[in-house]
């Protein structure tokens, strides 16, 4: 058995308060829960309005599969939102 975890840091553009930003994250978590069938949370950076930082796990037999699912998540996430990502730590365990 393979556990991926990934943390990713990530810059949310065009926020005026937490209401915005929580919009924005919330999204950002129900789609990547849909698409890719992780586990996701916001993990840090609650009270921040241009910054948040989510945490996400996944289980595999093969390690291959949850590099290649955590690598598409990260495109994804340059593709499809108004955010820069920061910063993306990977761990398998």
């Amino acid at each position: 058995m393979v556990v991926g975890i990934m943390e990713i840091d990530f810059k949310i553009f065009n926020t005026r308060s937490l209401k915005d930003k929580r919009r924005v994250v919330k999204s950002l978590i129900d789609k990547t829960k849909n698409l890719f069938n992780v586990s996701i949370s916001e993990v840090d950076n609650n009270d921040m309005i241009n910054y948040s930082t989510v945490g996400l796990a996944c289980v595999s037999n093969s390690s291959r599969f949850v590099e290649s699912l955590m690598d598409k998540i990260l495109e994804f996430y340059d593709g499809n939102y108004d955010i820069e990502i920061v910063s993306a730590r990977k761990e398998l365990l």
